[in-house]
């Protein structure tokens, strides 16, 4: 790979195209991201009838478990090599992401063994096959996360939003597919595997000019690389069980019923857990060059930003969420889920708590806090099973929701806190909390009108959290400038 193959992607994230080309794409990933979850919606209440309360319950399970097997193999070996990516010399950059590629491939192979080992032993043959399908598709999207780690450096994040949003149109045709071929529950877990494929190839064509795509596998270098990093591994390790552990509570805790409850909106929440991931996640390669070039103003200035757009977007979407919770099971589940709508809006505090949360723990990974990212993703865990545990005996499906929730507020807060102390410099600014307060308190007051159908005070919540910002002020005013014909007016 040449100088010049990466000199794109140095030159951008240089100069000051970086930051509208970050928020660019990073609206343009969770735009995609949405409109592709908005399609994903048919095929999920298709199946949710289809399968039912049990087997859906028991469907979610399997996906949790290869999500574990995920994170644990990833390492946060995607986050770090963006991170490595825009701080190294281009010479050292095919060569780096190739050990890692060969380092993930090995991960998930060992992962996936102990999981469908696992599965077998602790729930049914039938579902540890299921298992091994979906983890035939996690390695075939690990390898295509790591071919596409080119172009969020060079922040062609219009690239990557397509195909995110290719991987999701294809699962939801590959899922209803499979319901009207009146499909058992294996199958369902095996979508992955031609999606993966799919969307591999298509990556491939796209970086093949800019990097070798073979894996290189060498235990010298690979120990190199991971053992400054090993805290982060095992904060990612940590924070992979702390999302999924309420799934493995309720279903040891709890009724098969209740578990088919939570199942439900855990994976409503879980179709829109990306979209902070994705908010945050576009600035990190800004970040890291920040770190590099030892530009605190900047990176204080880039923090800043990203906390006040993902405090107002968190705080809109759990409104929404706790506003249009009824709306969402009964489209999902129909009227046999309907007591997982309290579930989900409680849940709903938590997904918006993750948008703040994320911000800061990609500020630590840019700084490369990694012993600090590690101490509060193992608070979080420990604090969350605690939580779920003890609620899960009391009130099912709901205790386990107001556990998870809690526990993700607090590790939000405690990461802001953490940044703050290690780099007082990046204190951010809370202008905008007071009308965000405002906004949210507005935002929530329709679920008073229990006589107006769900969508219209959907409408009026969303109304009046908008109408509360733009009164207050309470927004960057950089985001005007990603609107052409406001930037023309300001000027």
């Amino acid at each position: 790979m040449s100088v010049a193959d990466d000199a794109p992607a140095g030159d951008i994230l240089s100069t000051t195209a970086a930051g509208p080309a970050a928020a660019r794409g990073g609206g343009l990933r969770v735009g995609g991201y949405i409109v592709g979850a908005l399609f994903s919606v048919v095929s999920a209440l298709l199946l949710t009838r289809h399968l039912g309360v049990v087997q859906f319950g028991e469907y979610v399970t399997a996906l949790s478990l290869v999500a574990i097997v995920g994170a644990l193999s990833d390492l946060g070996l995607t986050a770090v090599g963006v991170r490595e990516l825009s701080m190294r010399p281009p010479a050292e950059r095919s060569s780096l992401a190739r050990d890692l590629l060969g380092l993930r491939i090995t991960l998930t192979l060992a992962g996936s063994l102990a999981i469908v080992m696992l599965a077998w032993l602790a729930y049914s043959p039938t579902l540890a096959a299921g298992v091994a399908l979906a983890c035939v598709g996690l390695l075939l999207q690990a390898t295509q996360d790591n071919f596409a780690l080119p172009l969020l450096v060079g922040l062609r994040l219009g690239a990557v939003s397509a195909l995110e949003l290719a991987r999701q149109l294809l699962t939801t045709v590959f899922t209803i597919v499979l319901v009207f071929a009146g499909a058992a529950l294996v199958p369902f877990l095996g979508v992955s595997i031609p999606v993966g494929l799919i969307v591999l190839v298509a990556t491939a064509m796209l970086v093949r000019n800019t990097r070798a795509l073979t894996p290189t596998f060498s235990l010298n270098r690979w120990r190199r690389f991971i053992r400054p990093m090993l805290p982060y591994s095992a904060a990612v390790a940590a924070s992979s069980v702390y999302l999924r552990v309420s799934i493995i509570l309720v279903s040891a805790l709890g009724t098969a019923v209740q578990l088919g409850y939570f199942s439900l909106s855990f994976r409503i929440v879980e179709v829109l857990t990306p979209v902070p991931a994705l908010l945050a996640g576009s600035a990190l390669p800004i970040f890291a060059h920040t770190v590099r070039d030892d530009d605190h103003d900047r990176l204080g200035y880039a923090l800043g930003r990203v906390f006040e757009v993902a405090l107002i977007v968190g705080a809109w979407v759990a409104v929404s969420i706790a506003v249009g919770a009824p709306l969402a099971i009964a489209i999902v589940g129909g009227s046999h889920f309907a007591p997982a709508a309290p579930v989900l809006a409680v849940q709903g505090i938590g997904l918006g708590a993750m948008f703040v949360s994320l911000v800061w723990a990609n500020g630590l990974l840019g700084l490369g806090l990694y012993r600090q990212i590690l101490a509060s993703s193992v608070g979080g865990l420990v604090l969350t099973a605690a939580l779920v545990a003890a609620l899960v005996p009391i009130d099912g499906a709901q205790g386990a929701a107001i556990g998870t929730s809690t526990g993700e507020v607090v590790l939000a807060i405690a990461q802001c806190v953490v940044v703050v102390r290690r780099r007082p410099l990046l204190r951010p600014s809370l202008r905008v909390l007071p009308g965000v307060a405002l906004a949210t308190a507005l935002g929530v007051a329709p679920l008073a009108l229990t006589t107006v159908p769900v969508i219209v005070r959907l409408a009026i919540s969303t109304a009046l959290f908008a109408g509360a910002l733009l009164f207050t002020r309470a927004y960057p005013p950089e985001l005007l400038d990603l609107l052409p014909g406001l930037r023309a007016r300001r000027v």
